[in-house]
């Protein structure tokens, strides 16, 4: 088949990569304009835009791609199918109907669950058991389009945003290839998604990081893992950023009465246990402003934790 092939995260690369192999040909790549990244501002490629360079494939960076010159531009190239992966545009209209085969999406989640921008994250962060990826015909509507094909993906006890973003990467890839002879030969029959059970996953931002130890340490830990590696969560401690990275949610507060959310209520060699709203949290690995990430061990041979500290 022919098919252009519109994406710009990490997310979106493997599933290219798995179409090429699977040998499709992959008219053009449209993805966001570089962005200057960095101390230096140094103008950054879209990871899909470096992976699609290295295959000779033609690049498109619309600033706005509903505009007149960016459909104009699109028409030039010849496509059976659109494909999308994480592009991070919403497609008008008329670019949904333009191949004739339509454009459709692989999404990280079992839509309708978890429309939206981040649904990879808010999956760790609300404690789901199972998530997955599904191919979608795309609709006007956000995510709204009828289910083709679905993978179901289990979570682990401690998956983290980062390990499940890398394993639905990989299913998406899997299902692309699966899907794309189905959809020419017309053995699919398009599911449509039942709206009452529609939820959204809205973007993520670097404030949700900040930690709110008057909430349970089961919530608590799920942020920590759901925001691992980006943005990550965070608390402060004497004035200055803390990155947590590992917890373990710690039924008992130790012997403290009473003891205020965020403060050290035990110690350890390995590590120290802080109070939260309900039950408690034993660091495990962090970062200071500044430093690279290290165990809770590391920290206190530099750091003079006490008991009754807070950290906040």
């Amino acid at each position: 088949m022919k098919i252009i092939y519109m994406g710009t995260p990490d997310f979106a690369v493997a599933p290219l990569e798995a179409i090429l192999k699977a040998g499709h040909e992959v008219t053009a790549v449209v993805t966001q304009p570089d962005r200057q990244k960095g101390r230096g501002r140094e103008v950054q490629y879209s990871p899909v835009k470096e992976c699609a360079l290295s295959y000779g494939i033609p690049v498109l960076q619309p600033l706005k791609i509903k505009e007149k010159d960016a459909v104009e531009e699109l028409r030039k190239y010849p496509a059976d199918i659109f494909v999308v992966a994480a592009f991070g545009q919403l497609l008008s209209e008329e670019i949904l109907n333009m191949p004739r085969l339509g454009c459709i999406n692989i999404h990280a989640s079992l839509l309708p669950a978890y429309r939206g921008a981040a649904p990879i994250q808010w999956c760790v962060i609300n404690g789901e058991e199972k998530t997955g990826v599904t191919i979608m015909q795309m609709a006007k509507g956000m995510d709204t389009g009828d289910i083709l094909l679905q993978k179901e993906v289990v979570l682990d006890e401690k998956e983290t945003g980062g390990s499940l973003f890398d394993r639905l990467m990989e299913t998406g890839a899997e299902l692309i290839v699966e899907v794309l002879p189905k959809i020419e030969a017309g053995e699919l029959t398009p599911v449509v998604q039942k709206e009452e059970l529609a939820t959204y996953a809205g973007k993520i931002t670097k404030d949700m990081g900040n930690i709110d130890f008057a909430k349970s340490a089961v919530t608590i830990e799920r942020l920590i893992r759901g925001l691992n590696p980006w943005p990550s969560a965070f608390t402060h401690y004497k004035g200055k950023i803390l990155k947590i990275w590992e917890a373990d949610v710690v039924s008992e507060c130790a012997n403290a009465e009473n003891p205020v959310p965020g403060t050290v209520i035990a110690m350890d060699k390995e590590s120290f246990t802080l109070a939260t709203g309900e039950g408690a949290l034993r660091i495990r690995s962090l970062q200071p402003e500044g430093k690279k990430r290290m165990s809770c061990a590391e920290f206190m041979r530099g750091y003079e934790v006490k008991v009754g500290e807070a950290l906040h």
